[in-house]
């Protein structure tokens, strides 16, 4: 097992390497000057001679390899550079647009657990009735509908129409309530379907069967054996959906103008901040590889029978 985290431990750290240099190079080719948009951003006029000693201010006039073991250096030591839409340290910004798009993700997360693994238990306890129909379409429209039409629908009836929640202040509990649910509602249509067929595989296992005829109550046999067992295989799924809301959805945080950090990526592109959008691409390629890492390793934890990687011995 050691092995096998040390291994990824240098598989993650190469794959960032390759995602900031990738981002840079995208950065170096772009058209836009960032001495130009610098002094801009300070509300100085660019004149060709005060361009030309910002640029060497910069390190702009160096090599490309240069430029990119200097901004790699300070990136290490927490330096992002200065965004010049925000108008503030790449790093500072990020981090404030993080707590309102964690506080959005944690909201969904909790919300997409209570409905898929009610929904999907619930489906499979009653498989071939009328609930389990019900729910399966429940799930069929959940995963069909747009995100961007589930969120203006629910703003129309529960905010204008109903008035029972706000969307104006973000920083308000009553605010975080839509746009989660938004995020939530199609993500959990998979899940009760995934969470469904996990138990109704569980449920044909010869231990289950076996306990059934030892005489173990069937709640007992669900709580102790069975969810345990079928929820190993949503660990995987789950994860890629935590990052993915901490990528900050672009879409639910516009339309709810909730400052997080997809809104954020949005007016990094609008105002052409190569800095922060830097600083977002790199964020959440660490963001991604680090989630898939703590998953890999949560499912060799949970179930001693997986191994990847050859690395059987270890454990």
């Amino acid at each position: 097992m050691r092995k096998y985290i040390i291994s990824r431990g240098i598989q993650l750290i190469i794959v960032m390497l390759l995602a900031s240099f990738i981002t840079f190079l995208l950065t170096y080719i772009s058209p836009s000057d960032p001495a130009e948009m610098m002094l801009t951003a300070h509300d100085v006029i660019p004149t060709e001679e005060l361009l030309e000693k910002t640029r060497e201010e910069m390190g702009l006039n160096d090599p490309f390899i240069v430029q990119y073991g200097n901004w790699l250096i300070g990136v290490l030591r927490g330096n992002l550079g200065y965004s010049s839409s925000e108008r503030e340290q790449v790093a500072v910004v990020l981090g404030s647009r993080m707590l309102m798009t964690i506080r959005l993700a944690v909201a969904a997360i909790v919300l997409l657990i209570v409905f898929s693994l009610s929904l999907g238990v619930l489906s499979a306890v009653k498989i071939h009735t009328f609930i389990d129909q019900v729910i399966k379409g429940i799930s069929f429209a959940g995963i069909s509908m747009p995100s961007f039409w589930l969120g203006l629908i629910l703003i129309y009836y529960f905010v204008v129409k109903q008035r029972w929640f706000t969307i104006t202040n973000p920083y308000d509990l009553n605010s975080v309530i839509l746009p989660a649910l938004t995020l939530a509602i199609p993500l959990s249509g998979r899940y009760i379907r995934q969470i469904r067929a996990a138990v109704l595989e569980q449920y044909t296992e010869d231990y289950v069967v076996g306990a059934r005829a030892r005489g173990i109550h069937e709640m007992r046999i669900m709580k102790k054996h069975i969810l345990p067992n079928a929820l190993k295989s949503i660990i995987t799924l789950l994860g890629l959906s935590i990052a993915v809301l901490l990528g900050g959805t672009v879409i639910v945080e516009n339309i709810f103008s909730w400052p997080g950090l997809g809104s954020m990526a949005l007016n990094a592109v609008t105002y052409r901040d190569y800095a922060l959008l830097q600083g977002y691409v790199l964020f959440m390629a660490f963001i991604y590889v680090s989630i898939n890492f703590l998953v890999d390793v949560t499912t060799q934890l949970l179930d001693p029978r997986v191994r990847l990687g050859g690395y059987q011995d270890d454990v």
